[in-house]
């Protein structure tokens, strides 16, 4: 029989991977083995609440305050339904809105100075400020610098297992390392990214993985020259499009290479949630 444990340990995995509507089922699935497990709510609610929708958002909060009538001083659930209380409208929830305090006040009284206490009391420091907007957008910033820096890491993976391993090798062996750790998110990634690049004519995708700083650099002057050269030869009078086209091939990289993410991170659920919570004695 598979134990709560076991279920919030899968939980953390997929979420981790990105995976929240199958972190949301798992939570699900060991609530309805064991009702009173406070963890799996915790989990269930914070996969709603990555979801950044409204309808998502209801669901979380149901999640919260079931696991909190299971563990009234649980933290995890104090924590999570602070932040999501402290964010929100106070014009359209004000209900929810007015409930984060009393939230962060709870979690202060359980856990006083702890790093929860701490996150939730920032949340409610911006959100307390003239422009509340800020929060979100800061919240969005630091997901951009996240993807930023996982493409960053892509790049750099690809970039090596080619120049090591050649055209022709790096997708095979990538792809081999991917099937002996399937759990491995950023295998997975590299596997896929050097599949969305081989063949002969994504060759010169393959060359600007290797120098795509160097490209956006060359593309901007190119484009700049162009657009000049077209005012300076009286081919249009003011700005054009045409220059532009010189950063078509470092967009279609880029967009390419985040495919190929969300193509492993949906290999890397997919494996996650396939393989076995507990041999089943049986």
């Amino acid at each position: 029989m598979t134990t709560t444990e076991e279920y919030g340990q899968r939980c953390s995995e997929l979420f981790a991977a990105g995976g929240y509507a199958a972190a949301r089922r798992t939570a699900q699935e060991g609530i309805g083995q064991d009702g009173a497990a406070a963890d799996l709510y915790c989990w269930l609610a914070l996969a709603h609440v990555r979801e950044d929708d409204d309808d998502h958002d209801d669901e979380a909060e149901r999640a919260f305050r079931a696991g909190l009538e299971i563990a009234p001083d649980h933290l995890g659930l104090l924590a999570g339904y602070a932040e999501l209380c402290l964010r929100a409208d106070a014009f359209d929830q004000p209900g929810r809105a007015a409930r984060g305090k009393v939230l962060l006040r709870r979690i202060e009284e359980v856990t006083p100075g702890s790093s929860e206490a701490e996150r939730a009391a920032a949340v409610q420091r911006w959100t307390q400020r003239p422009y509340p907007y800020r929060e979100d957008f800061r919240t969005k910033l630091a997901d951009a610098r996240a993807q930023r820096d996982a493409a960053d890491a892509q790049r750099a993976d690809a970039s090596y297992t080619l120049e090591r391993a050649g055209a022709e090798d790096a997708p095979r062996q990538a792809g081999a390392r991917a099937q002996d750790r399937p759990d491995d998110h950023r295998a997975a990634v590299l596997a896929a990214t050097l599949a969305a690049l081989s063949g002969p004519r994504n060759a010169p995708l393959r060359l600007l993985v290797r120098y795509r700083a160097q490209a956006w650099t060359l593309a901007a002057l190119l484009s700049i020259c162009t657009n000049t050269l077209l005012r300076a030869t009286g081919v249009v009078e003011s700005f054009s499009l045409w220059g532009l086209l010189w950063l078509l091939p470092v967009l279609i990289l880029d967009r390419r290479l985040a495919a190929a993410r969300r193509q492993a991170e949906r290999q890397v659920v997919a494996q996650l949630e396939a393989r076995p919570l507990a041999a089943d004695p049986h």
